[in-house]
């Protein structure tokens, strides 16, 4: 009957539907989701999480039953639909051989069109909307089928793989996440109102922070308030009065003779009593940090110290600045505005082009401006960029000037 025969159809195209879901929502799922899901005890995470982890024979299992499906829908539905078609329309007065023409068009028409919206992108539309969460719930009956159609599944990857094998392509995906994708994820995460724009920037100065040296984000010898044991104690009082600092280094003679780190909390009884100052007795050790260390990795450095601030020395042992945990949180969430000098690192003016301070970190500059960097570069701030104008192309990016 045209009933049954029609009903067969739609289950067939359902059928493709529900693969078809099920081979997008797999793919596109985050195995660092699945595997938190998992943790979780989330019903069928565990099963989506084996099949995301062997892709070659959850696709073989997929093709095998969209295959077969198609297979079903042409030869069986197709062919009696449109037998019951060209019938339908040769009771109408239409000749035998045009009726079948065009009563084979119209279901196969039909079955194409319903092939294609029902059976595909309604399907995939829906898996790309919620992907982990679709691929648990069809996880395990996919499993079930794989296990079903076993040999043929394994015949099928085994295939699929020694064809990669002979073009010397690795089948593996390679599942390395790099700093460029941390960042659009984060952004979109942006856009959707996830987290704050503050949060994003944060986000970005951790990234940052992660491929700076120290040299990157230290305060620089000419910034540095020191301590000279030389000086008399009036001049050592007035830049102990003078200073914003909780803690200087101090000197014998230069600031390439720094022999530690005063606190000025440990000098303060002294300073409001009027008694006589001895700072080589509250002197304390401060560790020294080479200028090319990792900042995370100073960081670690600066926990363990006595004193929370480092000084900087060149490969040559030269005093070059010190690096606090100041400067560490200045580069993650931005400058405070008791910090920052009397020009702003970067100001779009009212032509489109920016105006850039010198000591702006250049990956800052990067960040805002959308440049790109070499991977390996000599330099930290946008004065190593010489010269500026010439290394960024004006048709991409507007026109910057160098403070």
């Amino acid at each position: 009957m045209p009933v049954l025969e029609l009903a067969a159809a739609l289950i067939l195209i359902l059928l493709n539907g529900v693969f078809s879901l099920s081979e997008l929502a797999v793919v596109s799922a985050r195995k660092a989701r699945l595997r938190v899901m998992a943790e979780q005890r989330r019903a069928g995470a565990r099963a989506a999480l084996a099949l995301a982890e062997e892709p070659g024979r959850f696709l073989s299992t997929v093709q095998i039953g969209i295959t077969l499906i198609g297979v079903l829908a042409g030869a069986f539905s197709g062919a009696a639909l449109g037998q019951r078609a060209a019938e339908l329309l040769q009771d109408f007065g239409l000749a035998q051989g045009l009726a079948q023409t065009i009563g084979y068009g119209l279901v196969i028409g039909a079955i194409t069109y319903l092939s294609v919206v029902v059976g595909e992108l309604v399907p995939k539309t829906l898996a790309l909307r919620a992907p982990e969460r679709i691929a648990c719930m069809v996880a395990r009956p996919t499993s079930a089928v794989s296990r079903a159609a076993g040999p043929v599944v394994w015949f099928l990857d085994a295939s699929t793989r020694r064809i990669f094998r002979l073009f010397g392509i690795d089948a593996r995906a390679d599942e390395a996440v790099t700093a460029d994708e941390i960042r659009a994820v984060v952004a979109e995460a942006e856009t959707a109102g996830a987290i704050e724009t503050d949060e994003r920037h944060m986000i970005g100065g951790v990234l940052r922070l992660g491929d700076r040296t120290v040299r990157g984000v230290m305060t620089p010898r000419t910034d540095v308030t020191w301590l000279d044991l030389g000086d008399t104690e009036e001049a050592i009082r007035a830049a102990l009065l003078a200073t914003p600092h909780a803690r200087l280094p101090v000197g014998e003679g230069g600031p390439d003779e720094i022999i530690g780190v005063v606190q000025l909390r440990d000098l303060l009884p002294d300073l409001l009593r009027g008694r006589p100052l001895d700072i080589r007795a509250h002197v304390r050790p401060a560790p020294v940090v080479p200028d090319r260390l990792g900042a995370l990795d100073a960081l670690a450095v600066l926990r363990k110290a006595e004193v929370p601030i480092g000084l900087v020395h060149d490969e040559y042992g030269h005093f070059d600045g010190v690096i606090t945990p100041a400067d560490i949180l200045d580069a993650i969430a931005g400058a405070f505005r008791a910090d920052l000098s009397d020009s702003d690192e970067a100001v779009r003016r009212e032509d489109g082009s920016w105006l850039l301070s010198g000591w702006m970190p250049v990956d800052e500059m990067a960040d805002q401006l959308r440049v790109p960097l070499p991977d390996r570069r000599d330099y930290e701030t946008v004065a190593g960029l010489e010269p500026l104008p010439i290394r960024l192309k004006r048709k991409h990016h507007p026109r910057i000037q160098q403070l």
